[in-house]
């Protein structure tokens, strides 16, 4: 089940139980010969964790909501082990649990990290770049990335060594890319062979790509992701763990900005 709505069943259950509380009982009804007379532990509890509950789920749905890191699909930028914070406002105000939008505030751009619900399975969150906006013509082929027919400015910056969690190391060339105003570090795997691919973005969605381009789940393999779908934009590291090496807290990734 979907932690935002355990999280509203949790606030309808506790604030329904304790605005029962405040009609129904009587000031009174707690003393009896002079003595405080305990409440039930479910109206103890109820009115006790009714305004934590209302806190969060006020942050999480209109504000920040974290997220966790499973995969290396946005390397060299986001690491296994990362804990993020998305921004729930940038894109739209949108309501909590059915996710639809009720304020516009701004479209995403090409560069922004976006959080969205898989097409596939909304159960499911993935983290990508948005590489194509609505009208977009994009191309992939020898590993180069082609928008509306100009190649994507790209810049060598030398080798990356990863290793996915219990999966073979391989080595992969970096470079820096810019796509409009946005500049950010790829990764390609020269050992993994690429077919020409080319898309048409249409209206109300968007192309998303990983940033280890040759080892990620992305729009080139299941589609574009409707606008519906969109969560928010990844914006700060506020916690991490190195999984990929010593196990242990990565201190130089925690405060970063995602870029």
């Amino acid at each position: 089940m979907d932690f935002s709505l355990i999280l509203f069943i949790a606030l309808v259950a506790t604030g329904a139980i304790t605005l029962w509380d405040r009609i129904a009982r009587k000031s009174d009804q707690g003393i009896v010969d002079g003595t405080e007379r305990k409440e039930p532990w479910l109206i103890e509890y109820s009115k006790a964790f009714f305004p934590v509950i209302l806190v969060v789920f006020l942050l999480r749905s209109f504000i920040v909501e974290p997220f966790r890191i499973p995969s290396g699909s946005m390397l060299p930028n986001l690491h296994i082990g990362d804990f993020i914070l998305v921004n729930k406002f940038s894109y739209g105000i949108r309501l909590p649990v059915i996710n639809k939008k009720v304020i516009d505030t701004s479209a995403p751009e090409r560069g922004d990290v976006m959080v969205f619900r898989f097409p596939h399975d909304p159960s499911i969150n993935f983290i990508k770049r948005v590489i194509g906006l609505p009208g977009d013509k994009i191309e992939y082929k020898e590993k180069n990335l082609y928008l509306n027919g100009e190649q994507v400015k790209t810049e060598p910056m030398g080798e990356f060594d990863f290793q996915e969690v219990s999966q073979n190391k391989y080595v992969g060339k970096r470079y820096l890319e810019t796509l409009d105003s946005n500049m950010h570090e790829i990764i390609v795997d020269p050992n993994k062979r690429t077919t020409k691919t080319s898309y048409a973005v249409p209206e109300g969605h968007y192309f998303v790509m990983g940033d280890n381009r040759d080892h990620s789940n992305d729009s080139r393999y299941w589609g574009f992701v409707p606008e519906k779908n969109i969560i928010g934009r990844a914006f700060f590291i506020w916690f991490s763990w190195d999984l990929e090496g010593s196990g242990d807290l990565a201190w130089e990734r925690i405060g970063n900005s995602v870029n």
